[in-house]
């Protein structure tokens, strides 16, 4: 009786190992499928905004404003702070940026600078210069590419292969990222935030991109100083010789205006 009691109990708990292991398979393949960022609305957004006059705050637009705050992105700061975020997107060196850094440190001002593979693999030593003098280096990829139209494994070795790379090469680890052309979708986002960034859009931002149409650097200090308001993201590329040579003008008349820079770091919804 006691061998025949013993086999029934064996296969009882045979049994029911077995259902668990198939109920925690299941469960494990559920939660592989419902965190995938493949499951989610891959509808492509271009980041854009209406500007407004008389430094009012932009207009984001209501899907732009509730994706950003479904997953944490950084997309317009307080409303009663006089708070300007600067950033600089650097796909490659075009010979401005050691002018740039030489223009923040004179007037104390920390920014962010969202970089490429490109541009790491080339100006690795202006990179080292951005750590080191405390601006916060930020993810814009490896190549660049829009980030809606590949697959969930290329844009997680767009993100994180540059991620790594900039590690071993300044020991700084990114976390905020800026999707290229500002292009995105939930799909994106809900990806990049599981591997640990925080998306980055801006409120202000102007054609200065093309090296071949710089109009000058009165143009460039009266469409950004114009642009001023609350909470403001500025983004301007480092490839612009405009950018640059207005940069110290715009600084001390944002400050003498009473704005304060902050870094991302410090940023306050």
């Amino acid at each position: 009786m006691i061998k025949i009691f013993d086999k029934k109990l064996l296969f009882s708990l045979c049994g029911i190992i077995i259902i668990f292991l198939l109920v925690f398979t299941a469960y494990t393949n559920y939660q592989a499928i419902y965190t995938s960022g493949s499951t989610l609305d891959n509808k492509k957004i271009g980041w854009g905004i209406k500007r407004e006059k008389d430094h009012k705050r932009p207009d984001v637009g209501k899907e732009n404003a509730e994706l950003m705050e479904k997953y944490n992105g950084i997309y317009l700061g307080n409303e009663q702070n006089k708070y300007i975020y600067l950033t600089f997107d650097e796909g490659y060196e075009a010979g401005y940026t050691e002018k740039i850094l030489d223009v923040l440190k004179e007037n104390n001002v920390k920014a962010t600078f969202f970089i490429t593979g490109h541009y790491l693999n080339t100006a690795e030593e202006l990179v080292k210069r951005m750590v080191s003098e405390g601006h916060i280096v930020g993810n814009h990829t490896v190549k660049h590419k829009t980030l809606p139209e590949i697959s969930d494994e290329e844009i997680k070795e767009e993100v994180m292969k540059l991620h790594q790379a900039v590690y071993e090469k300044t020991g700084y680890e990114m976390k905020y990222l800026r999707p290229p052309k500002g292009e995105y979708s939930e799909r994106t986002l809900a990806i990049t935030k599981e591997l640990g960034y925080t998306n980055v859009m801006w409120t202000f931002g102007y054609l200065d991109y093309d090296e071949n149409n710089q109009k000058g650097v009165e143009y460039a200090k009266k469409m950004i100083l114009d642009n001023l308001h609350n909470g403001e993201i500025m983004l301007l590329h480092g490839n612009s010789k405009d950018n640059a040579d207005a940069l110290d003008s715009v600084i001390k008349e944002a400050k003498a205006q009473g704005y304060e820079f902050k870094s991302l770091d410090e940023f306050e919804r």
